[in-house]
């Protein structure tokens, strides 16, 4: 790799780090900001309006995708991304100084989620451009080797916000940080952003585009040619469905499913589950790299596919060691312990709440919901019409006849069965973060280096492959979409879709169905009609 190859890399890769960055911080810092911008509103209310603010990021980016791809395939890859990761930077900073609600009222959450739109429409022709920037600028045959090493930069943005929040909290004490420490991180990404526009400043225009412009025959409306001729939008309905879909889930359940599945479900304390997710991501990094530059040897489709069939088929046993290691009197209380909610029929709803904005109030309900926050495994059966609500747990018959959300009774009695609460002893605990060589620790920390291996598997390979899909005129345009539909919506929706599939069920393990059906679709559809992409050379198309 040449000097200016590696610095090709670096200014696309930066971007990337960016993104990370920003959402890992946003992540973090949900419970501040939903104080800050919302506070207006009862504190689980004002939870939920923060993560909606978060989720509009991922909502928005396949429209991004449209406005910045075919901006990317008319005037030239480097000028947009120069623009997007402007955009992206300068509404990650103006979070830092926004006013909170209690000095500038209503406005204060609106220009907040205006904000958030902004960085996800940016962020959708952000690594669309990186992607192709890099791989027209690889020799053939280095591609997927290339273009990996942007997929790398989800571990820096971690560990990069991580570092920056941990030192701030030091600093300020955790009263000032949550009072106004918390801006400070959000503020320092401007330096980010500086020496990002510098370097991407410095970089010509792909060799592969300025060559096709200098001969007249870039694409006047590169929208028309992507979507509406059918043998394009044949390509980018299989990139989608025989391709980004299954990375997206795949992606998705192994980093944030999986934290969230430690932290909500298994209640094992933030400060651990960041650390054991942490420590899978360092662990597993270099690994993209490793099935990037195998992908140039054997192909991307095998790969990719490989790694979506394996993940469908082992989630549920993989997920199930993890509470067995996480927290093994939880595992022992779900196989010990019958719970039955015991209802009329027509006083039970459907608690399916991905979004998390709608208000129970029928016992039934509540019950329900108690359990599943609780991560007891129930079922639900039909009682006499009219009749009250009872828990049953091991055959002991508790009234549930309260329009509230607990009841110290069933409390007491999933205690006495055994389920355990958070700070238990038993539950996995790092003490420090090098304490990582206890049994208990390593355990969780190796079956989440699983996780992150499947991940390393689909998305490796994924920049190259989408790239050489598509011909340069239409290339940014047609490859950013089925990118941020299979990750900003198939996988940015998974967990709160996964949990409340758990809610409803009454079963931990049922949320990981959503990935697993989709995922198996993916390698059934690319197996089957996707083509084989490692030894096109893009140059020619």
């Amino acid at each position: 790799m040449t000097k200016d190859e590696r610095f090709v890399i670096l200014a696309s890769s930066l971007g990337t780090v960016f993104e990370w960055y920003d959402f890992y911080l946003y992540g973090s810092l949900a419970g501040i900001i939903g104080a800050q911008f919302f506070s207006d509103y009862p504190p689980a209310t004002r939870d939920i309006f923060a993560l909606l603010a978060f989720a509009a990021g991922f909502l928005v980016r396949p429209f991004g995708a449209i406005v910045f791809g075919r901006v990317g395939d008319i005037v030239g890859r480097k000028y947009t991304f120069l623009v997007t990761i402007l955009i992206m930077g300068l509404s990650t900073f103006i979070v830092g100084l926004l006013p909170s609600a209690k000095t500038i009222g209503f406005a204060a959450p609106v220009i907040l989620i205006g904000l958030r739109l902004l960085q996800g429409l940016a962020l959708g022709g952000e690594y669309g451009g990186a992607a192709t920037y890099v791989a027209e600028h690889a020799p053939q045959g280095r591609r997927g080797y290339y273009t990996s090493f942007i997929q790398t930069t989800a571990t820096l943005g971690l560990f990069l916000s991580l570092l920056v929040i941990l030192f701030t909290r030091s600093i300020t004490g955790e009263k000032e940080f949550a009072d106004w420490g918390w801006r400070v991180p959000f503020l320092v990404s401007v330096f980010l952003l500086g020496i990002s526009v510098w370097i991407r400043l410095r970089l010509n225009e792909s060799p592969v585009f300025q060559r096709m412009k200098d001969e007249g025959k870039s694409s006047k409306a590169p929208l028309t040619e992507a979507f509406a001729n059918w043998s394009n939008a044949k390509i980018v309905l299989l990139a989608l469905l025989g391709g980004t879909m299954g990375q997206g889930v795949v992606w998705y359940t192994g980093q944030f499913y999986a934290l969230f599945f430690l932290q909500a479900i298994l209640k094992v304390d933030g400060y651990t589950s960041n650390l054991l997710i942490a420590w899978s991501l360092l662990f597993g990094t270099g690994f993209f790299i490793v099935f990037g530059a195998l992908s140039d040897r054997i192909g991307r489709k095998p790969i990719i596919l490989a790694g979506c069939a394996i993940a469908a088929l082992t989630f549920i046993p993989i997920f199930k060691m993890i509470t067995t290691n996480a927290n093994p009197a939880l595992e022992k209380a779900i196989e010990a312990t019958k719970v039955d909610v015991v209802a009329d029929p027509a006083g039970c709803g459907d608690l399916f709440n991905p979004v998390g904005t709608r208000i129970f109030t029928a016992p039934c309900d509540l019950a329900r919901a108690f359990l599943a926050q609780s991560s007891v495994r129930y079922s639900t059966t039909p009682g006499a019409a009219g009749s009250g609500v009872k828990v049953v747990i091991n055959g002991k018959e508790i009234p549930y006849p309260d329009a509230k959300a607990g009841n110290p009774a069933v409390t007491a009695a999933i205690a006495a069965a055994g389920y355990p609460k958070a700070g238990d002893s038993g539950i996995v605990k790092m003490a420090h973060p090098f304490d990582i060589f206890r049994p208990q620790v390593a355990a969780v920390i190796g079956l989440l280096f699983i996780l992150v291996i499947f991940v390393t598997m689909v998305y490796g390979p994924i920049a190259a492959m989408l790239v050489e899909l598509f011909p340069t005129k239409i290339r940014y345009t047609s490859m950013s979409l089925p990118y941020h539909i299979g990750n900003g919506w198939f996988g940015g929706l998974l967990p709160a879709t996964a949990f409340a599939i758990v809610a409803s069920t009454g079963d931990i393990y049922a949320g990981l169905w959503y990935p697993i059906i989709f995922a198996a679709i993916t390698a059934v559809v690319g197996a089957i009609f996707l083509p084989e992409t490692k030894d096109v050379d893009i140059s020619k198309t």
